[in-house]
């Protein structure tokens, strides 16, 4: 009998706990519960930012196309840092396709959208910037690895390099995975954000937080490189024989260090600052003002990451003429080109006959 009280009881208290969970709802009920607006015409200021979003997702999926291209079809390029670069186009060409699938699926046509369809969006994103800042820490340790030991390319395995990116897309996948799979507001309106009111604020807080102790990391690896190449530069200079050529690779590795961090402090602190307010319930902070602006600067770092990483790299330059020019390439000016470059293989084999590439990334 007593058995049978408890077990009642828990059933009611299942019951009642189905009770309070919304599966059955449309998005517009929980943008309602939190205050998100949600319109069902198209404004000028939603046709700009779609038109501004699609403009971004294409070049960043053809800029990113290109560098994957290049390191496939170039062996000079079959290295760990280029396979990590490789790595690193794929999630922010992963990135343009999940920002693609959000303009197209955003402003107006949000109230369409099923419970599932809004899930698969966000994780989309989550997914692939995960993905890609995950990339850029794994870079700044391989860089931090191989300048200190005065190496050009890390001598990581083929194996551990493949393993390293699948550890990077298991990990994105997880993050991205997490809210569809429970991590969500559903069963608890109270928890719900504003930026993503699917969304737990504590999820929001958690990812976050987690990028930015990733951004903190990466802050100071690579300013540990540039004071390094600094001190390093400074000390070779005073002696005479010291060769102007890797003076001049070293005020070029400093160069890209600074955009590096530069540019992704700017793309990406606003969005996790604002993200991070959120999930904290910052009642006085209009995170939905600046929503879509801070989502728009973290793309944009997908379409920088391409030029700044590949772009001012001699080598990588010269194979994106030949992939966007190849027909060029097939006539009678192709020939002294290629002996030119031979000759300049020639000169910077290293001492144990291993091909080097001239790199300042």
């Amino acid at each position: 009998m007593l058995n049978a009280r408890f077990g009642c009881g828990g059933c009611a208290f299942r019951t009642a706990a189905m009770k309070h969970c919304f599966y059955n709802e449309t998005v517009g009920f929980f943008y309602n519960n939190s205050r998100k607006e949600l319109t069902t015409y198209w404004r000028t200021k939603d046709v700009l930012v779609v038109a501004l979003g699609l403009t971004v997702s294409v070049i960043v999926l053809l800029t990113n196309l290109l560098v994957i291209t290049a390191i496939i079809i170039n062996r000079r390029f079959h290295y760990p840092i280029y396979y990590l670069l490789g790595n690193l186009a794929a999630a922010d060409l992963f990135a343009g396709i999940a920002y693609m699938f959000l303009m197209f699926h955003t402003g107006p046509r949000t109230a369409e959208l099923s419970l599932k369809t809004w899930f698969i969006r966000q994780s989309l994103l989550d997914t692939s910037l995960t993905a890609s800042v995950v990339n850029l820490l794994a870079i700044a340790v391989e860089r931090h690895q191989t300048v200190f030991t005065m190496q050009l390319h890390s001598k990581m395995s083929n194996q551990r390099v493949m393993i390293l990116i699948f550890c990077i897309w298991v990990t994105a996948l997880l993050l991205g995975l997490i809210p569809s799979y429970g991590w969500h507001c559903l069963c608890a309106l109270e928890k719900c954000s504003s930026m993503a009111p699917l969304y737990s604020r504590s999820y929001l807080t958690f990812w976050a937080i987690s990028n930015l102790v990733i951004f903190l990391i990466m802050v100071v690896v690579y300013t540990h490189i540039f004071i390094y190449v600094k001190r390093k530069m400074t000390r070779m200079s005073k002696h005479t024989s010291f060769h102007p050529r890797y003076k001049e690779t070293m005020i070029s590795l400093v160069k890209t260090v600074t955009i590096i961090l530069s540019a992704f402090v700017i793309c990406w602190t606003p969005g996790q600052v604002v993200l991070l307010l959120d999930g904290l319930g910052c009642k006085s902070c209009n995170v939905l003002a600046v929503e879509k602006y801070v989502l728009l600067l973290a793309e944009i770092n997908s379409l920088i990451n391409a030029i700044v990483y590949s772009y001012r790299d001699n080598e990588m330059r010269n194979t994106f003429r030949r992939i966007l020019c190849f027909v060029c390439y097939r006539n009678s000016k192709y020939t002294p080109t290629v002996v030119k470059l031979n000759t300049t293989d020639r000169r910077t084999l290293s001492q144990n006959g291993h091909f080097t590439v001239d790199s300042s990334i």
